[in-house]
């Protein structure tokens, strides 16, 4: 379970508004726990709750007819799952599945969208944070078309990392394979490659990075553009 005080210095989002909204919020807000493989979403859903992760990631998915599916975009602590119904857009076009195990806390949809039209705090929160997702977005499809698997698997190993705060991941190379729309052959020569190298260590269902650096070599741009838009247009807590 989660804590109030833990859900409030750990979501990105949550810990940027004025403490003199946040008592209001804490009427609403539950917690929850993420487990892995959970799909919280799928295109077509009315959303139901917005999330906020305190720890552990969301993939967001576009899926294809044929079951096929690739990584558009990532949640973790930095924002929430869901927030665009504060904008009166209640259903979703992709798949949202537990990447990495955490926690967090919800809120109904109605309710976030009425807090939403109370708090001009919020509502300029909101409209930074999906600007983010929308140059993260498209900064994923361009990686998607025009990098090879190598750097985009490096790129994706980093980012992550920095979503959860540690260096140690814990995924499968089946689930590697979905996120980054390639064969799970690929993932293993791929992996085998970068742990020659020093960069990665590999166990029974998580990858630990050993060397950053060694492994930014790698990495495609993506991975330092992306570094640079979440700086630059993600929320920050208020000075105090």
């Amino acid at each position: 379970m989660t804590t109030r005080h833990n859900g409030q210095s750990h979501n990105q989002l949550l810990a940027a508004l004025p403490a003199s909204e946040l008592p209001l919020l804490w009427t609403e807000l539950k917690p929850v726990a993420f487990d892995q493989g959970s799909v919280l979403q799928d295109p077509g859903d009315r959303i139901q709750f917005v999330y906020f992760p305190t720890s552990g990631m969301i993939s967001l998915l576009a899926m294809t007819s044929d079951g096929k599916a690739v990584e558009t975009a990532a949640v973790g602590r930095e924002g929430a799952l869901g927030a665009h119904c504060g904008f009166g857009i209640f259903h979703v076009h992709t798949r949202a599945v537990v990447e990495i195990p955490g926690a967090g806390l919800r809120m109904p949809a109605g309710a976030f969208q009425k807090f939403v039209r109370e708090s001009d705090r919020l509502r300029d929160l909101l409209i930074h944070y999906h600007e983010f997702r929308l140059a993260e977005t498209q900064q994923s499809v361009a990686c998607n078309a025009l990098h090879a698997a190598e750097g985009r698997l490096a790129r994706w190993l980093l980012h992550t990392a920095d979503i959860v705060g540690s260096d140690i991941v814990p995924l499968t190379q089946e689930f590697l394979s979905q996120v980054l729309g390639v064969r799970r052959t690929t993932v293993t020569t791929l992996a085998r490659n970068l742990l020659r190298t020093g960069a990665l260590g590999y166990g029974r269902g998580r990858i630990e990075i050993r060397d950053r650096e060694q492994l930014k070599k790698f990495a495609c741009e993506c991975y330092e553009v992306l570094q640079r838009l979440s700086v630059q247009m993600l929320p920050r807590p208020p000075k105090k």
